[in-house]
């Protein structure tokens, strides 16, 4: 394989999922042609499976896989268009957390590079009181238990977290991923405030930022967050940038994430895909 130097490293691009199945080769090889790289993380253990599965088969230097259980995935539940957006609805296979299955899965292939994506989503809360602190605590429990085995086998984790910002920074307080990891991994999606920002900032997690800043207006926040903190992402198939010409996102639109937020910064946009490359080698060791 000759030597690959990305332009671009999209850290958050799940390929592995249904939207691709019918053209993921071809998906991964526009990105590549285009010079980005591309991190897969699963979302349960199906989607982990075909994310080590794509970076084993093509055995790329830039095409890696994370593996994990996200927590709408404990859940049965009918994800609808408001989070969708155009692309196929589906409904949730709920799952528990089983820590040999994933264990099995990191010893299987070094070509997983984080545990991810896992972490809080608290926008679908039970009304019922009681109800609801089963809802966090079977999260919350879930996560520290990733954590854990991320912590075990010297893994960053690629945390999601929705509406929950302030339970995820208690937990990234306490637990030990936080100072025995360097960096431990980042908050993806980010979409809390400046307060919240500067404390993950402070325990040392990294940020990414995907199409949503074309959807919220996070130019302050992003204003705030160190060049030298930021991950780019596409979260595709979702959160596709409104130039990208077409409903489903893929890695290859990652250059528009780019291009916003050196529009945001007031700097190049070489800059940007400099700095994000040197940041994405430190957290993912790539």
């Amino acid at each position: 394989m000759a030597e690959f130097e990305p332009k671009l490293i999209d850290t958050h691009g799940h390929v592995n999922f249904n939207a691709f199945k019918d053209d993921g080769d071809e998906v991964i090889k526009r990105a590549l042609d285009a010079g980005v790289g591309i991190i897969m993380p699963g979302s349960q253990i199906d989607t982990s499976k075909r994310a080590v599965e794509y970076a084993e088969k093509l055995n790329h230097p830039y095409i890696r896989a994370a593996v994990g259980l996200h927590p709408i995935h404990l859940e049965d539940i009918e994800v609808d268009d408001s989070e969708v957006e155009g692309q196929v609805k589906f409904h949730t296979r709920k799952e528990d957390f089983r820590r040999a299955a994933y264990e099995d899965l990191l010893k299987s292939s070094d070509k997983i590079v984080a545990m991810g994506e896992v972490g809080l989503d608290y926008w679908r809360l039970p009304e019922d009181e009681r109800e609801l602190e089963f809802y966090k605590e079977r999260q919350i429990d879930t996560l520290n238990s990733q954590l854990d085995l991320a912590l075990d086998y010297k893994k960053p984790a690629i945390l999601h977290c929705r509406k929950a910002h302030d339970d995820l920074l208690s937990i990234l307080e306490s637990h030990g991923i936080t100072n025995a990891i360097r960096p431990p991994g980042v908050i993806h999606c980010y979409t809390g405030n400046k307060n919240q920002l500067n404390a993950f900032l402070a325990l040392g997690w990294y940020i990414g930022y995907n199409g949503i800043i074309f959807k919220l207006n996070l130019d302050n926040v992003i204003k705030e967050t160190p060049l030298d903190r930021i991950l780019l992402e596409t979260d595709s198939p979702y959160l596709t940038p409104p130039n990208a010409g077409t409903e489903r996102n893929e890695p290859i639109f990652v250059k528009h994430v780019a291009e916003k937020i050196a529009e945001i910064k007031q700097v190049s946009f070489e800059e940007v895909a400099r700095q994000t490359r040197e940041n994405t080698r430190k957290v993912f060791g790539i």
